[in-house]
């Protein structure tokens, strides 16, 4: 059976491995192969193909796996696999590698899905997934006074699984017709390679999101910037979401942001930034007149956001970007897996499991602030106003 398989050629002058497509991988008896994954744990944890296991590419020297198994082994998007592939073989395993990766696996799952997925999507909202999902996702529009009759919002789409739900909840909320308000589903390509953005077209088609996709060059600007190039990269990004949605005649900019990040940003604040502030759910822009960012998905946990996905086993980009797309460089590793958020998303798992108020502690100390009780705060203009004695306090 494995010598029908296809074997790669390499232009690097590494050896050939045998490869499998995705769906020869279907058409196999389980009990015959091992399935490896060699990306790093929290791409992993994110997603992986069934019954995957996570040998981490850094970890194959290590790693105890039955002999009498042929592996096949999987990374992102077939870029480290081979490599991969070459290590299990010199440590005397039977081993091909799936050929695409991950991302590869992904767009044939999607092709395969059915042509009601985005109908069953839109039931869910309303009735399985109503409480959890699209009642927080009202109740925040309501509470932060998000939207207003006649706002034109740019519904902004990375590809991951929180801005993908962000849009389907507002159609669903524009179903409801409660005021009149208008959508423009935006996609902005920074430079994706062609299968992730393959990946994130296809979800659009299968979700039913009418998407409209523009490009720039922003992956390619800051790609050898040394210094915190995932900061730069993000202002960059907002910058011309905010441009483009203008040129579309849109006053709002809506961003999948959700309870989780907005937790994680007060703790890294205060960690790493030696200050106290938090993610708000609108923010005016500063150098685009007019123009408001809002996240009505501030009050959704992102273990419901999982639970949807999953459901439907749908399956998302977790980060396209390019410093991901050599699954263990070194600066990956310094601005993805070993990023801060990650530290503190970590961080806060744990202290939870001894107390599950936690979570909604750190959400709602932002909202406590007793300026008697701070040092120093600055106001809207950056005025420092600082502590004094004279105060009689």
């Amino acid at each position: 059976m494995y010598n029908e398989w296809e074997v790669n050629e390499t232009a690097d002058g590494r050896r050939n491995v045998e490869s499998i497509t995705c769906e020869e991988l279907s058409k196999l008896d389980s009990s015959e192969i091992l399935l490896i994954d060699v990306r790093d744990s929290g791409s992993y944890e994110y997603g992986h193909i069934s019954g995957a296991i996570n040998v981490p590419f850094d970890s194959i020297s290590d790693c105890n796996l039955p002999e009498n198994k042929k592996l096949v082994v999987y990374c992102r998007n077939g870029k480290t696999s081979r490599e991969a592939v070459n290590r299990f073989v010199a440590r005397g395993f039977d081993a091909c590698e799936l050929y695409g990766g991950y991302a590869q696996w992904m767009k044939y799952r999607i092709s395969d899905m059915s042509a009601d997925t985005a109908a069953k999507v839109e039931e869910g909202l309303r009735k399985k997934f109503s409480k959890k999902l699209f009642s927080k996702f009202a109740k925040a529009i309501v509470e932060y006074k998000l939207i207003e009759p006649e706002d034109r919002i740019a519904v902004c789409i990375s590809g991951g699984k929180d801005s993908m739900l962000m849009a389907k909840l507002f159609q669903e909320l524009k179903r409801h017709n409660k005021f009149p308000f208008e959508l423009k589903f935006l996609v902005m390509d920074p430079g994706y390679s062609a299968e992730n953005r393959e990946l994130i077209e296809a979800n659009a088609k299968l979700l039913n999101i009418p998407v409209t996709i523009f490009e720039t060059n922003i992956f390619e600007n800051v790609f050898n910037i040394e210094k915190s190039p995932c900061y730069i990269c993000a202002r960059m990004r907002r910058g011309y979401l905010y441009s483009k949605a203008k040129e579309l005649g849109c006053n709002k900019i809506a961003l999948g942001h959700h309870y989780d990040d907005v937790i994680e940003t007060i703790l890294m604040g205060m960690l790493y930034g030696a200050q106290m502030q938090t993610m708000m759910p609108r923010v005016d822009s500063a150098n685009f007149e007019g123009m408001r960012l809002i996240r009505p998905m501030y009050l959704i946990r992102e273990s419901d956001i999982v639970a949807w996905r999953d459901h439907y086993n749908l399956r998302f980009l977790q980060c396209a970007c390019k410093f991901t797309e050599s699954n263990y460089s070194e600066r990956y590793d310094n601005y993805s897996t070993g990023s801060k958020r990650k530290k503190v998303k970590e961080l806060i798992s744990m202290l939870a499991k001894d107390d599950p108020e936690i979570e909604q502690n750190i959400f709602k100390s932002a909202e406590n602030v007793n300026l008697s009780t701070i040092i120093s705060y600055k106001d809207k203009e950056g005025k420092i106003h600082r502590y004094s004695d004279e105060d009689g306090n």
